[in-house]
């Protein structure tokens, strides 16, 4: 979370300074700077931007002589000297033309200043001496905040750029920069709102909501080596602990490289395997948004447990970034990453199926898992701009991982099964951008990208058997035409899915005036996927069995090729007319796509019509109201079309349909957002609502807990809303905050050869208050309230989670840092039950000063010791109950130096 402070004042009593700043003929200016500067301490007393009708207000300590200074860009900086006696003041102020300003003066002495679509941060005005990382820097600005998954929001958009001293940061991610980036190097944020990437399209698109971040570094940490080195050491009941995290960085006008390393067994992970997965390197799909989507499917391992929910965890993670700039046409840039982690988690749960007419029996599960897992991204990019005229972009992105899991999993219904996953994939995408522009009235954009990749899962599951008894895995190992004679049930999988794809558009602009253009697309998307899979029985001698199942045709192989294409034009108009900007607009698809598998094969080939609509109406310069409405075709993989079975694990079996069509979504969205710097306060809201037409849905039938799942079209429509809030009032030293989230679905479940309507419905309330004292220790509260209800057809559900959270941190002496962070997690059921865990984490740290180059620190998580969180949770089969172990405390001494 963020905030703002306007008021900075050392006496007790307070008097209200307040008016209006005009141009020289009367006009009120908006986002104008007032500073005030005590005379007395030559500190800043107090600042404000004004409004839309040029009013400022400032509270000032009475009795006090204080530096007033007005500032707005392109007029000449107003100073003049007030005296506060007992009475509030009210005056107006007039600013003259200047043939110059000089921006660097208003920029340093303002905490906040706004210039167009960009707002810029004075990072020490924000300090209070406890940051040690860019994210603590962030979390103190006003509008920004770091969420859940680690992202940069601002004003409730996603930072999807992030740059240092103008040079990219590890292209498309922000957790490596807010993790890494020492606090002590950051003189500026710049936060760019409306950003566009490729200049030459800055007037034609609509870049509402694209936002991006600049980190202007201090001065003296250009041209030489800057950033902290790490190294620590601690106990645990268990093992020895160490951490080792060099983060180094170098900076000048001409090139750049950062380094940034991290190695530990205490579980803190820089990158989780899911960040390296979703790593996008900024590479974006050229028919993003075309009103296709293309699903290619994700055959990688689906870890027991998050990274950071496990009892042991070793992380490492090597990583490297550089731009280099050989001449003003021409930039090179790119990165390398290596992670590695070693995880041993463990995991109780109790399972109850939505309806206890099917007869499926309730199991209580111990699941232990053992996992690898070394991940690798490569990415190179060249930028050529000769002109202003021409652009050239060229990205390559190479991924390469290799996972396996063990797992022992015990069951109150099927008993003890070891299962083992394995998979090394490769991914590599080609991406080519070239942006033309002939005259002032016509641009050209061409961007393709190609995709290779290849996944090679392999699975095993051992199932111990007794040949002469009755076991509950002995039905389906008969339809399954497994020998059941064995002593165990050892069982194979390998699979291979090649994909190839090429994405590419053609685009078009003519401005026709100075509000108003036409946007013609012409692109495709052509795919193919292969699928092979083999199932196999090891038998107590050694040789192998493949198996003819008694269902399916007995088809227990696959062997399938799918193509698909989509050829489109699009069409988009762009006009502005006063507060709105409107852009309606249509594609026409021309879709191809074929499987042939079996010796047989299915074709279909159709054309699409796809309306899309946008409107945005800018009541102020910092707010807006935006809506959306679009069509989506949604297509799906060749998993979910290749008709042999598939082994998603022993007890989940699948096979698909060769004749599946796509589905079609109906998509709205509202968006509302309000920055305002005049009463301190932030508002932005998001409402959503999807409603989805033919989707793809699964028949499932259960043999005890085992299920097998076939797949088809729906004709009745599943549904999904949401609507998301938040309200950020400053007041004083205090800031106000309430978050509120409501999700809605509607969802049709086949179960049993029975439908039955799945609906859920969760609403979250998160009021908050936080501190921001210079001298003073600091406090952040926070109270989740969250209740989801569930209506499985044959099952109701309710669960109620609250959820207190307090942070505290000083800064004591100059030179003692204290951070203690505390939270509380109960839910309850419906019928009184209820279940807590707490986390508890404290870090002490000293260092002789602010300057100093030695810290020294001893943190503890933890504390309390607690061995296991609990959750409760439903999906549209089941209802569960988990336990998952985690981490003991931790206490780790550290030594940090900072270069």
């Amino acid at each position: 979370m963020s905030m703002l402070f306007f008021g900075f004042t050392s006496a007790t009593g307070q008097v209200t300074f307040q008016g209006k700043v005009l141009d020289s003929i009367g006009n009120p200016l908006e986002l104008a700077n007032v500073i005030a500067i005590n005379q007395a301490t030559k500190g800043l007393e107090s600042y404000g931007i004004t409004d839309q009708a040029g009013q400022f207000k400032l509270k000032l300590g009475k009795q006090g002589t204080y530096e007033l200074q007005i500032s707005y860009i392109g007029l000449e900086t107003l100073k003049e000297v007030v005296v506060t006696g007992e009475e509030d003041i009210s005056k107006d102020f007039i600013l003259q033309s200047s043939i110059a300003l000089d921006e660097a003066e208003v920029v340093y002495k303002m905490p906040v200043a706004v210039k167009g679509d960009t707002l810029v941060y004075d990072a020490d005005s924000f300090n209070r001496g406890t940051e040690r990382k860019l994210e603590d820097v962030l979390e103190n600005l006003p509008g920004v905040e770091i969420n859940e998954d680690g992202q940069i929001e601002v004003e409730g958009k996603v930072v999807n750029k992030l740059m240092v001293n103008g040079k990219d940061f590890f292209d498309g991610d922000t957790k490596l920069a807010t993790k890494n980036i020492p606090s002590n190097a950051v003189d500026k944020v710049q936060v760019l709102r409306n950003y566009a990437e490729v200049g030459q399209l800055r007037s034609v698109t609509n870049n509402q909501d694209n936002v991006a971040m600049n980190i202007k570094l201090k001065e003296g940490k250009e041209s030489f080596w800057f950033g902290t080195v790490t190294a620590g050491a601690g106990a645990s009941p268990e093992e020895a602990l160490y951490i080792a995290q060099p983060k180094l960085f170098y900076y000048s006008p001409k090139y750049s490289l950062n380094f940034i390393g991290d190695m530990n067994n205490t579980g803190e992970a820089a990158l989780t395997r899911r960040d390296i997965r979703n790593f996008g390197g900024g590479l974006r799909s050229p028919s993003r948004d075309s009103g296709t989507a293309l699903n290619l499917g994700d055959n990688s391992l689906n870890f027991l447990t998050s990274q950071g929910n496990a009892v042991d965890i070793d992380n490492k993670l090597l990583s490297g970034n550089f731009s280099y700039s050989p001449k003003s046409t021409l930039d090179l840039s790119g990165f390398a990453i290596f992670n590695s982690s070693r995880i041993l988690s463990r995991e109780l749960n109790f399972i109850q199926y939505t309806d206890a007419d099917l007869g499926i029996p309730d199991e209580a599960t111990e699941q232990t898992s053992r996992e690898r897992s070394n991940q690798g991204l490569l990415k190179l990019s060249a930028k050529y701009q000769p002109n202003v005229n021409n652009q050239l972009d060229y990205d390559v992105l190479a991924r390469i991982s290799n996972d396996s899991q063990d797992q022992n999993l015990v069951s109150s219904v099927l008993g003890s099964t070891q299962q083992r996953d394995e998979v090394t994939p490769y991914r590599i995408n080609q991406n080519i951008n070239y942006y033309y522009t002939l005259d002032e009235n016509n641009i050209f954009a061409f961007e393709a990208q190609h995709l290779l990749q290849n996944e090679d899962p392999f699975y095993n599951a051992i199932l111990l058997n007794d040949p002469n008894g009755d076991d509950a895995f002995d039905n389906t190992a008969d339809a399954l035409g497994l020998n059941t004679l064995q002593a165990t049930y050892n069982i194979d999988q390998e699979r291979r899915i090649r994909s190839n794809q090429l994405d590419a558009k053609l685009d078009y602009y003519h401005i026709l005036n100075k509000t108003s253009n036409l946007n013609f697309t012409l692109g495709t998307i052509l795919s193919r996927q292969e699928f092979n899979s083999n199932i196999f029985q090891f038998l107590d001698n050694g040789t192998a069995l493949s198996p003819e199942p008694s269902f399916n045709e007995g088809r227990a192989s696959n062997d399938t090729r799918y193509d698909f294409s989509d050829v489109y034009l699009g069409v988009r108009y762009r006009l502005k007319a006063g507060i709105f900007t409107l852009t309606p607009g249509f594609s026409v698809h021309a879709y191809g796509n074929q499987n042939e598998q079996f010796n047989e094969g299915f074709k279909e080939n159709f054309f699409r019509f796809l309306p899309e609509f946008e409107t945005r109406m800018q009541f102020k310069t910092s707010e807006s109201l935006t809506l959306t409405y679009n069509m989506r075709n949604q297509f799906t993989d060749v998993t979910r079309l290749a008709e042999g079975l598939v082994l998603n694990n022993f007890n989940s079996l699948q096979f698909g349909e060769a004749e599946l069509q796509n589905a079609l979504s109906h998509n709205v969205s509202l968006f509302y957002s309000s920055f305002n710097l005049f009463n301190y306060t932030n508002v932005f809201a998001r409402a959503a609502y999807s409603n989805n037409i033919d989707q793809i849905r699964s028949f499932t039938n259960f043999e005890n807990v085992i299920r097998t799942s076939t797949f088809f079209n729906s004709s009745f429509a599943d549904e999904t809303a949401s609507l998301f809030g938040r309200v950020q009032r400053t007041f004083g030293k205090i800031r106000a905050t309430l978050n509120s989230s409501f999700n809605y679905s509607k969802i049709n479940q086949f179960i049993q050869n029975r439908r039955s309507l799945n609906e859920g419905f969760t609403q979250t309330y998160t009021p908050g208050l936080r501190t921001n004292f210079k001298v003073a220790p600091n406090i952040d509260i926070s109270y989740r309230y969250s209740v989801t209800d569930n209506d499985q057809g044959g099952r109701s559900t309710k669960f109620i989670t609250h959820a207190p959270r307090a942070s505290f941190d000083a800064y004591i002496w100059k030179s003692v840092t204290l951070k203690s962070n505390y939270t509380y997690t109960e839910q309850r059921l419906e019928n009184g039950v209820s279940q807590s865990f707490q986390n508890w984490d404290a870090t002490l740290g000293y260092r002789k000063d602010r300057d100093a180059k030695w810290e020294y620190e001893v943190r503890a998580t933890n504390i309390l010791n607690i061995d296991a969180q609990v959750r409760n949770s439903a999906n549209n089969i089941s209802v569960f109950t988990s336990e998952t172990f985690i981490l003991p405390r931790f206490l780790t001494f550290r030594v940090v130096y900072t270069l």
